[in-house]
């Protein structure tokens, strides 16, 4: 069952991100991503990202790099969620209206 989290930006939107199994394949559509720790009914994005192809799983490199710091640190784990967004002015505005709402440690710099 596919587990749905809703973010909130920080214009106040929401923003309804669903659970991808990895190994399933995925639509050749254009989707925002984020990569968050789920514990205890919280999440917490720890990256926030945007694609022209989903299948293209470029989410996967970022995802390596958080569940690695995560292991490093014996904090858990890390999940991804998406929403499929066709056009890429509204991918790229709501990924900056959740990094300025939540300031996902990987998106700094």
């Amino acid at each position: 069952m596919t587990r749905q989290i809703d973010f909130a930006g920080a214009s106040g939107s929401v923003y309804r991100y669903s659970s991808i199994e990895e190994e399933r394949h995925l639509p050749p559509a254009g989707a925002n991503y984020v990569i968050a720790q789920v514990q205890d009914q919280a999440a917490r994005i720890l990256f926030a990202g945007e694609t022209e192809r989903l299948s293209d799983r470029e989410w996967e490199a970022a995802l390596a790099t958080v569940r690695a710091e995560l292991q490093h640190q014996h904090a858990g784990d890390a999940e991804v969620f998406t929403r499929l967004n066709v056009r890429s002015a509204v991918r790229r505005a709501e990924r900056e209206d959740l990094i300025q709402a939540h300031a996902p440690p990987l998106n700094a710099g």
